[in-house]
């Protein structure tokens, strides 16, 4: 087949542009992982089967380094340089868990030709390329990804493009405008390449993704659900994440039917941040719908939210279920996520409210 034309965008750029890092938009395994199995207590423990297994065989500390699927020695090499079947982790055995042949990734909803914004981690600072592919039409997850199983050509390329946030930083990332690859349609991978042009050392990584119409939404992280990948909180290598504190649940109304609501910020960036809300049936009856409403203390206001349906006047807000989460069983729980703006400095946690029909 064909390969998709290439996109070239060249950024001139006063500043260095930046390297240690993966794709964020759409979002690498290794990235979605992280975000997958984010907890209270500062763990890493995999919700999704796939990110499970991945762990399963290269451990744990693959997520707290998901920036770090990286070869110091690639100088730009491909093909017979990294074997089929270990391209997700460029060939670096301690990503191997990366590899797995399967079709339960944590999967990013997107459009074909569609323009989007790219993001990419810049834990730490070089120049250098990006170079985005896509596999070929009939591509089936269930098969390990060769270099036979991507278009021949990059659909898009990016050298020293700007950055957002400082370098080493929870906010940190490069971001550029690209369109997606046309005529896509059903399962996919994005695979990226970053090439730096001051040493040896290249980044790899593998993105799940389905042209399904989406607009960046990520479902398989967490309780099933989720959203874009922006900008998340990262601790240096080794370390375990500090997840910003949420407050906890609010106390349910008496009789059979109940819900609680907890509220946790995921990530802070300069005049945005991006939050989850995750609604819990604590009764002893199925819920048949539910509705969670809490106030802002500092004029935050949302942008998009994704798995609900909402309205804000004011600093009130209220979100209620969609048609896919409205039903949940005694124990069970949906969560909806969504991006906001703020002003200033502060971002009070708010405490929010459940109720159910």
């Amino acid at each position: 087949m064909a390969a998709l034309a290439a996109g070239v965008i060249t950024v001139v750029n006063s500043a260095p542009a930046s390297a240690h890092g993966a794709a964020m938009t759409p979002g690498s395994r290794t990235f979605l992982c992280w975000r997958d199995g984010l907890s209270p207590t500062g763990q890493i423990i995999p919700n999704n089967p796939a990110c499970s297994a991945a762990v399963a065989q290269s451990g744990a500390n693959t997520l707290y380094n998901w920036f770090s699927v990286l070869r110091s020695d690639a100088g730009g090499r491909t093909t017979g340089f990294v074997p089929d079947g270990q391209l997700c982790s460029g060939g670096n055995t301690s990503f191997s868990g990366f590899n797995l042949a399967r079709n339960d990734w944590p999967l990013t909803h997107l459009t074909a030709g569609a323009t989007m914004e790219f993001r990419y981690s810049n834990w730490a600072h070089h120049p250098g390329t990006f170079y985005f592919y896509v596999t070929r039409d009939g591509f089936n997850p269930n098969s390990p990804l060769a270099w036979s199983s991507l278009e021949s050509t990059p659909f898009l390329t990016v050298t020293n493009p700007p950055q957002r946030g400082a370098v080493g930083s929870n906010d940190g990332h490069y971001y550029f405008s690209g369109r997606l690859p046309t005529g896509k349609s059903g399962r996919h991978i994005i695979y990226s390449r970053w090439v730096r042009s001051d040493s040896q050392e290249n980044f790899f990584g593998c993105s799940d993704v389905t042209f399904d119409g989406g607009n960046g939404e990520v479902t398989g992280i967490g309780s099933g659900n989720g959203g874009p990948s922006n900008p998340p909180t990262t601790t240096p290598p080794g370390n375990p994440p500090t997840t910003p504190p949420g407050n906890p649940p609010t106390t349910p109304p008496a009789g059979s039917a109940a819900c609680t609501a907890s509220y946790q910020l995921t990530g802070n960036w300069s005049g945005g941040f991006q939050a989850d809300v995750t609604v819990r049936n604590s009764g002893t009856s199925a819920l048949s719908g539910w509705t969670t409403s809490w106030t802002f203390a500092n004029g935050q206001t949302i942008g998009s939210l994704w798995n609900g349906q909402h309205t804000q006047s004011g600093s009130s807000v209220t979100v209620r279920n969609v048609g896919h989460n409205g039903s949940l069983a005694p124990g069970a729980s949906a969560t909806f996520g969504f991006v906001g703006n703020v002003s200033g400095g502060t971002n009070a946690v708010p405490t929010p409210t459940c109720s159910s029909p």
